[in-house]
């Protein structure tokens, strides 16, 4: 039995997804399916729901300066203390941002989830989103920035 990557892991299991295909221009459907291939994987986490949880979730914002269209693709990981109760989480993401259009403006925001062991099927959820209209008017846009970074919350 292989062994499961530990959540220490999975940053690094996210960036070698997403330079496993050498991008030379990526749109956005490029980094979608690399990490739905990091989405993939398995990892060494407690033996319960919602420990791990997949987020899609986008929106205008306007974090360190002008307001941008940005798609959050985010791996979230439950932490437990020493005597297995929840300590904190480790989300894992990787955030596409996008030069605001009145396009990309008016489509709002939205967010939905997904837990591995939840009794949910991942190829429904995936295929729940990219049938929105909203993931037609991004899905071969060229992100201005991509970035994948680690945060305890």
């Amino acid at each position: 039995m292989a062994r499961r990557p530990s959540v220490d892991e999975a940053l690094g299991l996210l960036e070698g997804e997403l330079g496993a295909r050498a991008f030379t221009d990526p749109v956005t459907e490029d980094v979608w399916l690399a990490f739905l291939r990091f989405s993939r994987w398995l990892f060494h986490v407690p033996d319960r729901p919602d420990v791990d949880g997949l987020l899609f979730q986008y929106g205008t914002y306007t974090f360190d300066g002008p307001p941008t269209f940005t798609l959050d693709l985010t791996r979230q990981f439950e932490v437990s203390d020493s005597d297995g109760d929840h300590d904190h989480y480790v989300q894992v993401h990787c955030e596409l941002r996008y030069e605001l259009t009145p396009d990309l403006e008016a489509l709002g925001s939205f967010d939905s989830w997904y837990f591995h062991d939840a009794g949910g099927d991942l190829e429904e959820w995936v295929q729940g989103l990219v049938e929105r209209a909203a993931w037609a008017a991004i899905r071969r846009l060229k992100p201005t920035e991509i970035r994948a970074y680690q945060e305890q919350v």
